[in-house]
């Protein structure tokens, strides 16, 4: 390493710390915004301890045919979470939200114009019906009518998976998440039912329908139903009864919806995070690591709220329509505590096309489940373009190559650990004859480097340089070697390096799939933690150590050592790093750029980067006799020097021996 790259690595790592330092906050700063946290904390909890105290006197004001249930001594029966248990018309079981005061305290603070619909702003308490099969279970609030939370069977949060005594079924988001209001003008005056407290007009095991009828035989009714066993939640919207007064153009729904922090690591969670679309033009999405909004240029097939492993898309039976429809995205701020519950803000207003309100419906479908490739797939609605599997070649890759490789794995019954070892087997297995041809390559440039050398030490003059250039290229000629011929290889497999790299973050199968040490092969293996903060290398590191990821470093300087030997390394300029240096510096980074990394893809490196090491001895000690080589390299170099004896010399040879001579006239000028 000489004195230019030590001043260069030096100024950099110089610049990254001043750059740490500067951004760092003051002490000062610090403690406001912990005064802040503490504050909005302390605000949550009496919101909380308020929300949990209950007024009879209300409760009696129940829908017509409802009964609160109670126990043999007369006392109101709750669930586990507070809600009261009552008893629809139907006589079928449903909960009532037990934060009563709350709600009514909002009803108090904010005067709403509802119109012909103000019977329907009474500040009653919201009903909360269920809807659920063996997959999903749907809480619908009558106050507004809207999905109030879901609930994925199957799945836990990574904070229930920890504990092997309880399933808690994982909650995608919850009532204070989800906000859902129909806009539109009546009269020209603008009403939204989000707070209006719908009617509960009919109800089913699989079924509810909410309404809202200001005048008689004049009403808007939200339709809801699930199937037996599906992810999916059929909504329809449908207006009865209305003319002129409503323009059916004007309708339109606004979508809010935080999704719950249900990953071990909130910040790779928010990372995937955002909206996406499509369109006649392909997917579209907006920003996942920065507040981003847009609005439609074309109609939409559908809009879909996504997190890292789960999203919930709206697809309706026509497209959305591009004037009125928009969405944005929103990250939450440092010291806002919503940063601790939601993973990011959603928002949505879209207009539902809806033809006439004398009677209209739009029908729509509500799919709340996990981001699987196989089951967004099956959907042939191009669901799986939200899966972030790369762009161009890498995504064809995956899809066309890894995927399906690693999907009959599992379908055979392997665990993760041990279907990702046999996807690399096979990888290495197809890429052999890539690797065989790289060696060979990099094993006659080995031979030849002596000559090389000899070369370089023949003509040390820059004057010189175009005939050593002209001499070393008849070398690689007359034996058959290329200093390129190791290339094309080597871009063979690049695209499954990249192509792995979006694959196994965002592969739905490794999530909550143990192997070895590593619980869960989705995010990092810590073996070691630490919970003190020590500057710059928490923010640049973390507080944690991942031994997959060392384990991949430790391959990776094994294998940069074992293939430097046998690479041609070009001429040192004064004033530019030493490649070899930097070649060796590689591997270190990667365990600070891996650390916070899916354990699935450090795994998946570590035992590539192994077996390419034993493939390249193997090679060496049982395929490619280097005299052998050697050997016909000369024999070849022999026969092509009878050839040329006395011949003509080419066209090439002639062009490039005058560029030398116009190269050493213009030095002598």
């Amino acid at each position: 390493m000489d004195k230019n790259t030590v001043i260069g690595l030096t100024l950099i790592g110089a610049i990254l710390i001043g750059f740490s330092v500067l951004n760092k906050p003051s002490e000062k700063e610090r403690k406001e915004k912990q005064k802040e946290q503490l504050k909005e904390l302390a605000q949550s909890k009496e919101d909380i301890s308020n929300s949990k105290k209950v007024d009879t006197d209300e409760i009696a004001n129940l829908p017509e045919g409802w009964t609160v249930k109670k126990d043999s001594l007369g006392n109101i029966l709750k669930d586990a979470n507070g809600q009261i248990l009552a008893l629809d018309a139907n006589q079928k079981d449903t909960i009532l939200v037990a934060n009563i005061h709350t709600v009514s305290k909002v009803k108090e603070a904010k005067t709403i114009n509802a119109g012909k619909f103000q019977a329907y702003n009474d500040g009653k308490p919201a009903v909360i019906t269920t809807l659920e099969n063996k997959l999903i279970k749907v809480e619908l609030s009558s106050k507004g009518g809207k999905v109030s939370s879901v609930f994925l069977k199957p799945f836990e949060s990574y904070n229930d998976f920890l504990d092997e005594q309880t399933h808690n079924s994982l909650q995608l988001f919850d009532d204070e998440g989800s906000k859902m209001s129909l806009v539109f003008k009546q009269n020209g005056q603008k009403i939204e039912t989000g707070n209006l407290n719908f009617d509960i007009v009919k109800t089913t095991k699989n079924s509810v329908t909410y309404r809202l009828e200001p005048e008689d035989g004049k009403f808007i009714d939200f339709i809801y139903s699930i199937a037996d066993s599906s992810y999916d939640v059929q909504f329809n919207v449908a207006f009865t009864g209305f003319s002129e007064e409503i323009d059916p153009k004007s309708v339109s729904l606004d979508l809010g919806m935080n999704f719950l922090l249900t990953e071990k690591q909130a910040s790779q969670q928010r990372m995937v995070s955002t909206i996406f679309y499509e369109t006649s033009d392909g997917y579209d999405y907006l920003s996942e690591r920065t507040d981003d909004d847009a609005k439609l240029e074309l109609p939409a097939n559908w809009i879909a709220f996504k997190q890292s492993y789960f999203s919930s898309i709206l697809i309706p039976e026509n497209k959305f329509p591009v004037k009125g429809t928009s969405m944005k995205v929103r990250t939450f701020k440092d010291g806002n505590v919503k940063g601790n519950k939601y993973v990011k803000d959603y928002s949505a207003k879209i207009n539902l096309g809806l033809n006439s309100t004398a009677d209209g419906k739009v029908k729509m479908s509500w799919y709340f489940g996990p981001n699987d490739y196989k089951i967004l797939s099956s959907y042939d609605k191009n669901l799986e373009d939200i899966i972030n599997l790369g762009w161009g070649l890498f995504r064809w890759v995956n899809i066309y190559m890894i995927q399906p490789i690693y999907q009959v794995l599992i379908n055979l019954g392997m665990g993760a650990g041990i279907a990702i070892l046999v996807l690399t087997i096979l990888i290495k297995l197809i890429l052999t004859p890539v690797t065989w041809k790289m060696y060979v390559s990099s094993a006659k440039m080995r031979i030849l480097k002596p000559q090389i050398e000899e070369l370089a030490l023949k003509f040390p003059k820059k004057e010189d340089a175009m005939k050593k250039q002209m001499e070393t290229m008849a070398l690689y000629r007359e034996s058959g070697a290329s200093p390129l011929s190791g290339c094309l290889p080597m871009l063979i497999q690049m695209p499954i390096l990249f192509a792995v790299f979006r694959f196994f973050p965002s592969d739905f199968s490794i999530r909550q799939h143990g192997f070895l040490w590593a619980n869960d092969l989705s995010t990092y293996d810590a073996i070691a933690t630490w919970q003190q903060h020590i500057p710059i290398l928490s923010s640049i590191y973390g507080n944690h150590i991942s031994l997959f990821t060392l384990l991949m470093a430790a391959t990776t300087l094994v294998y940069t050592h074992v293939n430097s030997g046998n690479m041609q390394q070009p001429t040192q300029q004064p004033g530019m790093p030493n490649m070899k240096v930097i070649m060796y510096i590689f591997p270190v980074m990667m365990i600070f750029f891996f650390n916070n990394y899916s354990a699935g893809l450090s795994y998946y490196y570590f035992i590539s980067t192994l077996m390419s090491i034993l493939i390249m001895y193997g090679i060496k000690i049982f395929f490619v006799d280097e005299e052998k080589l050697k050997s016909k390299m000369e024999l070849r170099k022999a026969n092509l020097d009878k050839k040329s004896t006395g011949s003509k010399k080419s066209k090439f040879q002639e062009r490039l021996e005058a560029m030398q001579k116009q190269q050493q006239d213009r030095l002598k000028k």
